[in-house]
């Protein structure tokens, strides 16, 4: 039988802090959230390996390495109100829980939103509320936003998150084009003009209902 607690420490101390990450706010999260709580029961022997793991077709939870180092990009701070765009079963949204005032987390997918609520009720996640609805579209009831969490490969940026973040505030995900290597980017905005950069390579399932509009030439 797997110890969860020595798998939890092991994905911190040999996946997350030997990868650049040292914000000892996220590092305590992620050491401290059972991740297993947030994969199927039949999954959870490999809820720490250091891969997506698939939670429901099509749907994964992001490898821990990626996450935080997106999350450390971020700057989150304890004030910060954070939109989770494609939630799935909320472990993202657990630990932005940890890190900031206010989680809005979003999924698509009813199911999984609803799973994403067992969850994070019972790991004490009280500042996380889950909906649902488009990911392109965002939630706009709650912007403006400090900082806006893609959960999965995405070609573009939806103008709709875009318009959805507040003032200094930053986006973060993994930008992959087709044919191409995805690419983890910071959006940020300054002076009301949002700015990107390129972070380092990541490999990422991608993020359903997020998809340039298909163009014709003629």
């Amino acid at each position: 039988m797997i110890d969860h607690a020595v798998a939890r420490r092991n994905m911190v101390t040999g996946q997350i802090m030997t990868n650049r990450v040292t914000d000892e706010r996220l590092i305590d999260a992620m050491a401290e959230i059972p991740r297993e709580r947030f994969v199927p029961h039949a999954k959870r022997g490999v809820a720490y390996v250091d891969e997506d793991v698939e939670i429901a077709s099509g749907r994964y939870l992001m490898e821990p390495m990626v996450l935080a180092r997106l999350l450390q990009e971020a700057d989150i701070t304890a004030n910060d109100m954070v939109l989770d765009v494609g939630c799935g079963t909320g472990y993202a949204s657990a630990v932005l829980a940890r890190l900031a005032a206010t989680v809005i987390a979003l999924d698509v997918d009813e199911s999984l939103a609803a799973e994403a609520e067992r969850a994070l009720s019972a790991v004490g996640a009280d500042n996380a509320i889950v909906v649902t609805g488009s990911l392109a579209e965002g939630y706009a009831q709650q912007a403006p936003y400090d900082v806006i969490l893609v959960g999965g490969a995405v070609d573009h940026l939806p103008q709709a998150l875009a318009d959805q973040l507040a003032e200094a505030g930053r986006i973060v995900g993994v930008v992959r084009k087709p044919g191409s290597v995805g690419q983890a980017t910071l959006w940020a905005r300054h002076r009301g003009a949002l700015s990107s950069r390129s972070l380092f390579e990541a490999t990422l399932p991608s993020l359903p209902g997020i998809a340039r509009p298909v163009s014709f030439e003629f």
